[in-house]
């Protein structure tokens, strides 16, 4: 595997963790958080370069980080933050298809 993939997933599971500091502090709610996430995500989709230039996977890729940790953002405070794994198959299995797709 790719040591940048290694390190990025890393990187996902830090931000996640630091997300639920926030939350834990008060500084943040997880609605407000969840909507900080959404919006990051319509923003990366909604790049011209994105739309027109990009097949629907690498759609996906780019909107991946931030779709990861809004599922990371669901887990809440009482239960353990799970796996890079766990996250990235629920990731895959919650997209949905762009309107440009069949």
């Amino acid at each position: 595997m790719n040591t940048a993939n290694l390190q990025l997933e890393g990187l996902y599971l830090a931000i996640a963790a630091i997300n639920n500091a926030l939350v834990a502090k008060g500084i943040l709610t997880r609605e407000e958080l969840d909507l900080a996430l959404r919006r990051a995500e319509q923003t990366a989709l909604g790049d011209d370069r994105t739309a027109e230039d990009l097949s629907p996977a690498n759609r996906d890729a780019v909107a991946f980080p931030a779709r990861l940790l809004i599922l990371a953002n669901s887990v809440g405070l009482d239960r353990p933050l799970p796996a890079f794994s766990e996250l990235a198959r629920q990731v895959g299995e919650t997209k949905k298809a762009y309107n440009d797709q069949r």
